[in-house]
């Protein structure tokens, strides 16, 4: 009697971690590099991340590390070089290329640390769970580990061009108040992840003939899109109002401009004029609107006390101070009345390169042609970043790009700030995106924190944002212009206030710790496998 062996079953197997091409990787990490980078203003297409995000984590599908620092590096420059192009206008060539490349290389190094997490999921989480939900987790939060190094280190980091950042004028927007900038990166990371994990598992179940119901897990991601978009908005209450007047003075103050002393300060003045006679309760100048320091300078000092006075309400004002050997990049806040200064408020985040050199002894012999563009160093401030408005209200103090970074942003709120003031100088950057991205920026933060922001521009974009980040008032660039609005204050906490760090720090140590067990897991799957065929 001749008994017919049992057909053997095929060993289960996740998703397979195929490889595309190197040649077609490269390109998918580049285009949806560009993708993304049209994703924040100006275009601000903001789907596009939906898109580019999920081109570049597939790209790493399959790749070992070399291979994957490639892709990385590739889709990483695409990025940043669109999405940073406003340096040029400042500086040219050599500083835009520096710092898209050191972004770039982050971005390459957290892409390769994205293509280990692929590789070790794929052996180590073969079920649906592992598939569809570890591993998609542990993606998304290792692309927030890269966004947490380079928005903290080297030198106080670059925020700029988060995925969050991108999401200002979108719907999922107002998740920032529940979960942070961090917390709202990593939703779309995690979406992007699963979109691409989703359309593995229904490759791979369509080939081996499974059912409707294994093929119906690939809607996962349009579900949690469905979750995120359903969240309501945080409420925010309003603990009353600031009549605030914002002045832009459409001056000529870029870093090369030719100009006399004082042609800023009576570029202000002049645009000021149409503010006298109204009803106002704070007078916002921009960054740098008063070129001569009014603490050394009685031309100055007289001016402003002209201001407040026919104004009849206290300034913030702009300028460069100085305290023996140092120099600050600071705001005042002047009073009515011929008071002078009632406080001071030095900038906690001067830009690296930029504001001063870090390092100086080191890095000005590597390039000094460059480094000498920046004739002083703006010391770093140590002052507390809130203003008390007469009583009335406690402003949060933001010189530019500090609005992005968020420790300042915790730490004004939890000094009490009821609104938020960021005056900023864009003159350096012509009519690039880097205004309107830093004003989009400045929108997630109001949503963020539950405050209005006051975003005054020497040459814009200026604009009053409530804290819903629907837009108050809005000034066209390149415009002398005022905004007067009664702005709302609040006192609401947010989740992401009470949260502050904690979410980017739990999920950037999770997602590190995961990569690491994942990686031994795998291991030892390996090693059991190979034992098992011999």
């Amino acid at each position: 009697m001749i008994t017919r062996a049992a057909p053997s079953r095929p060993p289960r197997r996740s998703p397979h971690a195929r490889a595309a091409p190197l040649w077609l990787a490269v390109l998918l990490a580049a285009f949806g590099g560009m993708l993304n980078a049209l994703a924040f203003p100006g275009l601000g297409w903001w789907p596009l991340a939906f898109v580019g995000t999920p081109l570049i984590l597939y790209s790493l599908v399959g790749r070992r590390v070399g291979p994957s620092l490639l892709v990385g590096l590739a889709g990483g420059l695409v990025f940043w070089g669109t999405h940073i192009f406003w340096i040029t206008v400042y500086l040219g060539a050599a500083p835009w290329l520096a710092l898209g490349g050191l972004q770039s290389v982050f971005f390459a190094i957290g892409c390769a640390l994205i293509a280990l997490a692929w590789r070790f999921g794929d052996r180590a989480l073969p079920g649906p769970v592992g598939q569809l939900l570890v591993l998609p987790l542990l993606i998304a939060g290792l692309w927030t580990l890269r966004e947490f190094v380079t928005t903290t280190w080297p030198y106080g980091g670059f925020s700029w061009g988060r995925l969050a950042f991108s999401q200002s004028e979108s719907p999922f927007a107002e998740l920032a108040a529940w979960v942070g900038v961090a917390g709202l990166s990593f939703l779309i990371a995690w979406v992007s992840a699963l979109v691409v994990q989703a359309q593995r598992v229904r490759a791979a179940t369509l080939a081996s003939g499974a059912g409707r119901r294994r093929i119906l897990r690939s809607v996962l991601p349009v579900g949690l899109l469905l979750v995120m978009i359903a969240v309501p908005a945080f409420p925010v209450v309003a603990s009353g109002s600031l009549r605030v007047a914002a002045v832009q003075g459409d001056s000529d103050a870029g870093l090369f401009a030719e100009y006399e002393r004082g042609q800023i300060l009576d570029d202000h003045l002049a645009a000021t004029e149409p503010l006298y006679g109204q009803d106002i309760d704070l007078l916002v100048w921009p960054e740098n609107a008063s070129d001569l320091d009014p603490l050394r300078s009685a031309r100055s000092a007289a001016a402003l006390d002209r201001v407040t006075e026919q104004a009849g309400a206290p300034l913030i004002v702009g300028t460069i101070t100085e305290d023996g050997a140092d120099t600050y990049n600071s705001l005042l806040l002047w009073q009515e009345g011929g008071r002078g200064p009632a406080d001071q408020y030095d900038k906690l985040h001067p830009v690296p390169f930029a504001e001063y050199i870090p390092d100086r002894d080191f890095w000005y012999p590597l390039a000094p042609d460059l480094l000498s563009l920046i004739p002083r160093d703006f010391s770093i401030g140590e002052r507390d970043n809130v203003f008390d408005i007469d009583g009335l209200a406690t402003a949060g103090l933001a010189i530019c790009y500090d609005i992005v970074d968020d420790n300042l942003i915790r730490q004004m709120i939890a000094d009490g700030a009821d609104i938020i003031i960021s005056p900023t100088n864009n003159a350096d950057f012509g009519r690039s995106d880097e205004s309107v991205q830093q004003l989009a920026i400045a929108r997630l933060r109001a949503i963020e924190t539950g405050r209005s922001v006051v975003n005054a521009s020497t040459v814009g974009t200026s604009a009053i944002i409530a804290p819903d980040g629907s837009t108050l008032e809005r000034l066209p660039t390149f415009t002398p212009g005022t905004m007067l609005q009664d702005v709302p204050l609040s006192t609401t906490t947010t989740p992401a206030t009470v949260v502050g760090q904690g979410i980017e720090i739990a999920v950037s140590v999770l997602a590190l710790l995961g990569l690491i067990l994942t990686g031994l897991l795998a291991r030892r799957r390996r090693t059991g496998e190979g034992l098992s065929r011999g």
